[in-house]
C-alpha cells in the first residue's frame, strides 16, 4: 500500500472537529488594521467551518486527518 503525503501548508491551517468536520481561521488579520473596524477585527479571531464543496480537495491534499 502506498503511503500518501500530506500537505504541511494545508495541515498547519486546518483542524478536524469531533464531528469530522473541517475547521478554518479567517484571512485579513495580520497587518493593516488600523483601518478596520473593531467589530470587523472581533469577528475575524473566530474559527469557521470550511464550506462542504471544498471537502473532497482537503481529503485529497491531507489524507491523514
Amino acid at each position: 500500500m502506498v503511503k500518501y503525503k500530506t500537505k504541511k501548508a494545508a495541515q498547519k491551517r486546518f483542524k478536524k472537529t469531533g464531528t469530522g468536520k473541517l475547521m478554518r481561521y479567517h484571512a485579513n488579520k495580520s497587518h493593516i488594521l488600523t483601518k478596520k473596524t473593531t467589530k470587523r477585527k472581533r469577528h475575524l479571531r473566530k474559527a469557521v467551518e470550511t464550506d462542504t464543496t471544498n471537502f473532497a480537495t482537503m481529503k485529497k491534499i491531507m489524507p491523514y486527518l
